[in-house]
């Protein structure tokens, strides 16, 4: 019950957590439309640049990765950023009862009504997460029907025609709907997956930071992958496809290894409940 009790400020820091979560997921999803319009046209540029000693295959492939790299780091960037900054924020000026009949040290008190309050952090950023998707996705599919029903049944004309104006609109709502929705919607799972953990610890700090590493890891580990992507002159669908492969495996190394490391060091003084989170 100690965990739940609420005092006169917690209004005021969930109301915070909401707001920040929100924002960040909402500057999350506007960065990615912003980077991925821009990836758009130099693709473009990128495939069709097939002059001597040029491998538009390859150039193509880096930049499209490229612009989606930088809307995934800034996914996670805010996220972890958001959830470490926060954090600390909520446990400050938390101290325990002192007229309290259950004996239950400060600080673990102070850690288990932080993570409470960070709970808001997630729902703000889940609010942003259902607008975004929402309107998008009625938005790209209102313009796609319609662009379609104009186009390919009046005009005749084939799907996604530069001819026909209408391929804009439903370009724009693929931009909000697959990009920006599909940002925030990342940003939210990937925070609520962090502040559930955290919540979970119970107020015991080797597990409330084990989480917040392995994201970290994680985030390196993308790092590492991310220059494994690349691809030989006229590849086949498979060879593409093996690119991406690459960075995955490559990325995937670097989080085991960081993750035996981290539950390594964060449990010491308890080697087999180590062993068993790495498990």
């Amino acid at each position: 019950l100690n965990s739940f009790r609420v005092d006169d400020t917690d209004g005021a820091r969930m109301g915070l957590c909401f707001v920040c979560g929100a924002a960040l997921s909402a500057t999350a999803g506007w960065f990615g439309m912003q980077v991925a319009t821009d990836a758009n046209c130099r693709t473009t540029a990128a495939a069709a640049d097939n002059g001597p000693g040029k491998n538009p295959l390859d150039a193509a492939l880096r930049v499209a990765f490229k612009g989606g790299s930088v809307m995934g780091f800034t996914v996670v960037g805010l996220g972890l950023f958001g959830v470490c900054a926060l954090f600390c924020l909520m446990t400050l000026g938390r101290d325990s009862d002192p007229n309290d009949d259950m004996m239950i040290n400060a600080e673990v008190l102070r850690y288990q009504r932080a993570a409470s309050n960070m709970s808001a952090f997630g729902f703000g950023a889940s609010s942003i997460a259902l607008f975004a998707r929402v309107a998008g996705g009625i938005f790209t599919k209102a313009a796609d029907v319609g662009a379609d029903l104009v186009g390919k049944v009046e005009a005749d004309l084939p799907e996604d025609d530069p001819r026909n104006p209408a391929t804009i609109a439903d370009n724009v709502g693929d931009n909000v709907g697959d990009v920006a929705g599909m940002g925030a919607d990342l940003f939210e799972s990937f925070v609520g997956s962090i502040i559930a953990t955290i919540t979970l610890a119970d107020g015991d700090l080797a597990l409330i930071a084990l989480p917040i590493w392995v994201s970290a890891v994680g985030i390196l580990g993308s790092i590492v992958g991310y220059n494994f992507v690349y691809t030989e002159a006229n590849a086949t669908q498979k060879q593409l496809l093996h690119a991406l492969h690459k960075g995955i495996y490559a990325a995937t190394f670097v989080v085991v290894a960081g993750s035996a490391v981290l539950c390594w060091l964060l449990f010491q003084d308890r080697v087999s409940d180590g062993y068993r989170y790495f498990g």
